[in-house]
């Protein structure tokens, strides 16, 4: 199992009256919840509180807290974007037990002494348990591997080169052959550069009629297609990072039929918007890979409820207001979403029926756990409590002065969302509690 870095210490706490739902487990009832040291020890009517502080909710849900496999720190290099504290803050505010960092920061986690140093990091700054994925390649520029089995060794919990494609077929397939050595999960970031160079936008009505850039749906479903195949013919496993195409979902089930072991998520974004929400121009709606027409949107979101795609995750990638605030052509790609995402996906899918609060909730926890070897939070007497308390009733407006988040890049400033976190218990200790 993949071992994260943390805070440590544990809470005694009842939770009193809530609608227990873990979809995994078959867990849907009215109850109360015990927590002693950590754990969950009692389920039912009437729990004894023995002492511990009593959290009364009626008509809230309690659920296994959410996982996010694709979370960007911007440490080292960037603190004034994001740092292990205020990125934990807002995981945990946003209802997130674990997460795990990629490698792309100033420099690039490629070595084991860095590595170990930000795990070293995490256990004193840390707000909720923190994976680091290391670089597949040497200063992510993907022609030399980095030394993987050192770095398993230093505590990676996989490896990516996210940011940046591994564009020689031959470089990718040596990457899965050795890393049966480690057996730790390969993401990757499919793009092929030499059909999206100069892309700021889907290739599609909306960048015609603005003057932008394409980004053609082929400039990822054609890496896609290929990263499938080697890991087909090569028997490793293979996840897919925050896939936008329709065709890429095709190749992905194509895969998954044969018997490869391909796994993949999608952002909240890619799920709730299209690129017509570029003709704002508002930079906080330039993403990688962009937002796509609604057919391709479509296509993720069938994926997402059948199961072929079993995660959520945020890409949540930090961007300071100077980047940000400049023509779209020019801005950044990249949004935050650590705080939003289940409300995001509560009010743009859940409520209006599209998918159901049971998928949404099992695709934040259990769905990325299970690729990325992560113990998973579960609602069971005798497992360490990672659990989120919902208000599906609230109503909020996004603010930046609201964000824990030191970046405000955010794609629903302004908007008024559904759902709150209202508590968040991680590796059995209160993270987050409003």
């Amino acid at each position: 199992m993949t071992v994260l870095a943390g805070p440590t210490g544990t809470d005694d706490l009842v939770v009193r009256g809530a609608r227990v739902l873990d979809p995994v487990e078959r867990v849907d009832g009215v109850l109360d919840v015990r927590i002693d040291r950590g754990v969950i020890t009692e389920m039912g009517a009437d729990v004894d509180a023995n002492g511990h502080r009593v959290i009364e909710a009626d008509g809230l849900v309690l659920a296994p807290a959410f996982v996010d496999p694709h979370v960007h720190l911007r440490t080292p290099g960037r603190e004034d974007e994001e740092t292990i504290e205020s990125g934990t803050a807002a995981a945990a505010a946003g209802g997130y037990c674990a997460i795990l960092a990629v490698p792309n920061t100033d420099p690039p986690v490629d070595e084991p002494d860095l590595l170990r140093g930000l795990r070293e990091r995490a256990r004193t700054e840390a707000r909720v348990p923190v994976g680091f994925l290391a670089a597949l390649t040497k200063r992510q520029e993907g022609a030399e591997l980095a030394e993987l089995a050192a770095l398993a060794d230093a505590g990676a919990a996989g490896f990516t080169d996210d940011g940046r494609p591994v564009t020689g077929a031959g470089v990718m397939r040596r990457a899965l052959q050795y890393n049966a050595v480690t057996n730790l999960p390969i993401a990757v970031h499919c793009e092929e550069p030499t059909l999206t160079r100069g892309g700021h936008a889907h290739a599609g009505e909306v960048a015609g009629q603005l003057g932008l850039g394409g980004w053609p749906a082929l400039g990822e479903s054609l890496m896609v297609g290929r990263d499938v195949d080697l890991a087909r013919e090569t028997g490793r496993p293979l996840h897919l990072m925050h896939l936008s195409a329709a065709e890429s979902v095709e190749h992905l089930r194509r895969a998954q039929s044969s018997g490869a072991r391909v796994t993949a998520e999608v952002t909240p974004h890619h799920l709730c918007l299209t690129d017509e929400a570029v003709r704002s121009l508002d930079s906080n709606f330039k993403m990688n890979p962009p937002l796509r027409s609604d057919d391709h949107r479509g296509a993720l979101i069938d994926a997402l409820r059948d199961g072929s795609i079993a995660a959520v995750a945020t890409d949540h990638a930090p961007h300071s207001a100077e980047e940000k605030d400049v023509p779209f052509e020019s801005a950044p790609f990249g949004v935050i979403g650590l705080e939003t995402a289940f409300p995001a996906l509560y009010t743009y899918l859940v409520e209006p029926g599209v998918l159901s609060l049971g998928t949404v909730l099992e695709r934040m926890s259990a769905g990325p756990a299970a690729i990325f070897g992560i113990d998973r939070p579960r609602i069971a007497i005798g497992v360490r409590a990672d659990l989120v308390l919902l208000d599906l009733n609230a109503r909020w407006r996004v603010q930046p002065s609201r964000l824990r988040s030191r970046s405000a890049n955010s794609w629903l400033l302004g908007k008024r969302l559904h759902g709150r976190v209202r508590l968040t218990v991680a590796a059995g200790r209160v993270a987050h509690d409003e």
